[in-house]
């Protein structure tokens, strides 16, 4: 993912406690101000339990009393000798070597009375903070509220509406322009109220009145539904909604049948967003819509068609729940207010331009969650009410009927605001609790927005309750998770477990064919292990729940994606056999010994990251995937084919096209530029494990070099499916947007002005029908599936730029270099190998003039191809 306009809450000033409030609060620890003493200092103090308050080493005076100070008076604490217990500091092992802990003399329902008003921790010594509350509220409430069902959820068709709000003081239905009084369950903390059928199809806010420990004061906050099931436009009411509703199913929906379920290990995925899919697309009748998906003569399904029919199993859905950022009524949209078609392939304007309009066009990749269960209601055609919810399973069923299951991109790790901004939902109803906060009290941002805390039980359990019901109730077949490594290991193995609980007799759905996948990234306060064991790559290993793969990525594309100079080339844009003369690349023999450690990695991922797959390295050593380095890290850490998700492009960072614009040499045909662009897909194609290419990879899709398009509008996203309507493959389009790839722009900028670089139809059809017979041999061959692995010439004697793999009966020569290379293996001398069937009767001529020389044992591979050999057993 990337950051996202508008998602940060706007600083602001908030008023301090007035002196008189400081005075009684001072007065209740003995002491009497003589002039307005400062606001607490943060939320510094943790109240982990019932029993325990963790107080940070360092803070106050230790040897002066503490207390919690709150609306009906004040809990004495006492501190415990040796810290947090054992179990303690394996819940919170962040606090563990930082904290006393200090002993709270109340009875829980004293706590509970506390916990709904004015907090704040304090000693003798003046010291003050204010304290962080999420504990409590979980060893209190979390065991009873786990089995809550929240949200609209209806009996005998009369709806009961519920939410958990344990602090607020009371909490209001508005409804129909009145308002309905809720009941408090005191052991849950939920609030509830149960109607007549006739609430069916209104509106709904909740009117929560709650104590704000930023404002310092009690509000009433106005707030959807966190577990909405349908929203009114632009996400301002809830409606009360019952997703079960016959009048929600569209024809055939109760029956749908999907293709067959294909395991995660062989999946795969075309990862693509709903609006490029199809707004530029002049054959769809619904362009950047849900309903494109049903449009069966357009050229996007007719694409995805081909592509399902040579083994693409899933697509891959970019963020299509609520978000924040996109006006949802078209007539309140902006466009750019120029003829971007006028300007200069290289310009800055048609960057400019888009900027203008960027926070009010119908365009953001929509990593800015708003309400996590309704459908996003700009991608409808008609955003009021669950109309949404109608198309949303109507795409699902267009997209079944292209041959394709379909997996949703979701974003649980982040809200797009906090605190009392308008677009921050869950913390105006629980202030402090589903936001992971900081020593200070401060909300945590690494990943761009305000970050959610998934291991809060009752965040957790808002996943795995979301995830349920787009599986149930729209049939989702797969979910990817943004940023995974955010969240716990175990709430997504809750995830898979809640999952592995469906069928289809009870439920419509077999949970156990649902997959699961993610970023595994490691980074922020959550980094090794910190708070709590990460859904990471190396945590993930032996769970059936895939982690996308950098390591073959890089090895593949040179470089890294955060690379100064982009030119550093790699094994699929000609480090060494086809240097480009950047200095970012080194001597040519810096170049040959990086490019045999980019076979090595590419290597590994091809086994399907596999930590304990043998081989002999560049060096010549005998080494397991696990020994191999990447960037100081095992490149194997999967346990089996399926851990791993391989990928040599997605919609972060420059696509594949771009990636090897930049890093090829200048004077590298069209046709040699598809054909490097199919040997780069292949190497993830051809995997052991799952595969995702961003849709129109094979098209030789360009974003015009724009490495975080998140914001950049149709005009540089759109994918452009017929190479004959005229737009060409992205190509061209003028510099990318200035805040994301300025620092770029000398070297974008003599790219985007050669016409050479923008590809006609030849290689673009070129490309795409190789790698669709790549997909039918990887998908039909059950050597990717049961043959043994191994690489024959692999060691000091490989060819740099060359990868021998044999898988079974199968022989794959992957051959980057720009002339045609011979690969003897003498251990195959006398037997009969020839190019596979798929090949030899495909699309590419090239290919074709592969040969096998079975007296000397040589396969030999025309320059920039991939080519797949089957032993023909018996054969002279």
């Amino acid at each position: 993912m990337r950051p996202v306009r508008g998602s940060a809450v706007a600083a602001r000033k908030h008023r301090r406690p007035a002196a008189a409030i400081l005075a009684v609060v001072l007065s209740l620890l003995g002491a009497t101000p003589t002039h307005a003493a400062p606001a607490p200092d943060g939320a510094k103090v943790q109240w982990l339990d019932r029993t325990t308050v963790a107080w940070p080493k360092g803070l106050g005076d230790p040897g002066r009393p503490h207390h919690l100070v709150h609306d009906g008076g004040r809990f004495t604490l006492t501190r415990q000798p040796g810290g947090l217990t054992e179990a303690q500091r394996a819940k919170y092992p962040n606090l563990a070597a930082g904290y006393d802990a200090y002993r709270v003399g109340a009875r829980a329902s004293e706590e509970r009375t506390a916990l709904r008003g004015a907090l704040t921790a304090a000693s003798d010594d003046g010291t003050t903070t204010g304290v962080q509350i999420a504990g409590i509220l979980d060893d209190l409430y979390a065991r009873p509220a786990a089995g809550a069902r929240l949200g609209p959820v209806f009996r005998d068709g009369r709806p009961t509406l519920s939410v958990w709000a344990p602090t607020a003081r009371t909490v209001a239905l508005e409804l129909d322009g009145g308002a309905v009084p809720m009941h408090r369950d005191a052991a849950t903390g939920v609030w509830s109220a149960t109607g007549p059928r006739s609430w069916t199809g209104k509106s709904y806010r909740y009117a929560v009145t709650v104590w704000v420990p930023a404002l310092r004061k009690t509000v009433t906050n106005h707030v959807t539904d966190p577990y909405s099931t349908a929203l009114t436009t632009d996400s301002a009411r809830s409606v009360v909604t019952d997703l079960d509703d016959p009048a929600l199913a569209p024809t055939g929906w109760r029956t749908l049948r999907k293709p067959k379920a294909v395991p995660l290990r062989d999946a795969r995925i075309q990862e693509l967003h709903v609006r490029d899919f199809s707004v530029a697309d002049r054959t769809s009748r619904h362009p950047g819509q849900y309903l494109a998906f049903t449009d069966t003569s357009s050229e996007g399904i007719r694409h995805l068609r081909q592509l399902a029919a040579s083994g693409t199993s899933y697509v891959h859905l970019l963020p299509v729940f609520d978000f924040a950022t996109v006006p949802e009524r078209r007539a309140d949209r902006a466009t750019p207010p120029c003829d971007l078609g006028s300007f200069p392939a290289d310009s800055e304007q048609q960057q400019e331009c888009v900027g203008r309009t960027a926070a009010r066009d119908g365009y953001n990749w929509g990593y800015d969650p708003l309400h996590y269960t309704v459908p996003e209601g700009s991608y409808a055609t008609d955003p009021e009410g669950p109309r949404r919810t109608r198309e949303f399973r109507q795409m699902v069923q267009g997209l079944a009927g292209a041959g394709l299951r379909t997996v949703m991109d979701v974003v649980y790790n982040h809200t797009a605001a906090s605190g009392q901004d308008d677009k921050s939902v869950l913390d105006r109803i629980v202030p402090g609790y589903y936001h992971r906060l900081l020593d200070d009290g401060t909300v945590a941002t690494s990943t761009c927005c305000a970050n959610t805390a998934p291991e809060h039980a009752m965040m957790g359990k808002l996943v795995v309750d979301s995830v349920v019901t787009w599986a149930k109730q729209y049939k989702v077949d797969g979910f990817r998770f943004d940023l995974m490594g955010h969240h716990p290991k175990a709430n997504i193995l809750a995830v898979r477990k809640a999952l592995d609980a469906l069928t289809p007799a009870k439920d419509g759905v077999d949970g156990k064919a649902v997959i699961l996948y993610g970023e595994g990234w490691n980074f922020g306060e959550v980094a090794n292990d910190a708070r709590f064991v990460q859904a990471t790559q190396k945590n993930m290993a032996g769970t059936g729940i895939a982690t996308f793969s950098d390591r073959a990525r890089d090895a593949v594309r040179g470089g890294g994606p955060f690379d100064a100079d982009p030119r550093a080339q790699g094994f699929g844009s000609g480090l060494f056999t086809d240097p480009n003369g950047a200095p970012v690349n080194g001597s040519p023999a810096e170049q040959r010994a990086r490019l045999l450690h980019d076979q090595d990695l590419i290597k590994v991922g091809l086994t399907g990251n596999l930590a304990d797959f043998r081989f002999t390295d560049s060096t010549g050593h005998e080494v397991r995937g696990a020994d191999v380095d990447y960037n100081g890290s095992p490149a194997g850490y999967a346990a089996a084919p399926g851990d791993a998700l391989a990928y040599v492009d997605a919609h972060d960072n420059e696509t594949l096209y771009d990636a090897l614009a930049y890093k090829l040499p200048r004077t590298t045909s069209p046709a040699d530029r598809a054909r490097m662009q199919v040997v780069a897909m292949a190497t993830a194609a051809l995997s052991r494990g799952p595969a995702l290419s961003q849709a129109g990879t094979d098209l030789l899709r360009s974003k015009s070099l724009d490495r975080n398009s998140y914001d950049s509008g149709d005009w540089f996203n759109a994918i452009h499916w017929d190479c004959r309507d005229g737009q060409g493959n992205g190509f061209g389009r003028g510099l990318p947007q200035a805040a994301d790839n300025a620092a770029k722009w000398p070297y974008a900028r003599p790219l985007l002005a050669d016409p050479s670089l923008r590809p006609g139809c030849g290689p673009r059809e070129a490309a795409s029908a190789a790698y669709r017979d790549l997909l039918r041999i990887r998908t039909t061959e059950p050597a990717f599936d049961r043959g043994a692995v191994s690489f024959p010439l692999s060691g000091t004697g490989e060819t740099p730029g060359v990868i021998t793999m044999r898988m079974g009966d199968l022989m794959i020569v992957f051959n980057a270099a720009p002339d045609a290379q011979a690969q003897r293996v003498p251990a195959l001398r006398g037997t009969g190998w020839v190019l596979h069937p798929v090949q030899g009767a495909g699309a590419d001529a090239v290919v074709k003039s592969a040969s096998y020389d079975r007296g000397s044992g040589t396969f030999t591979v025309p320059g920039r191809t991939v080519a797949v050999f089957r032993q023909a057993f018996g054969a002279p």
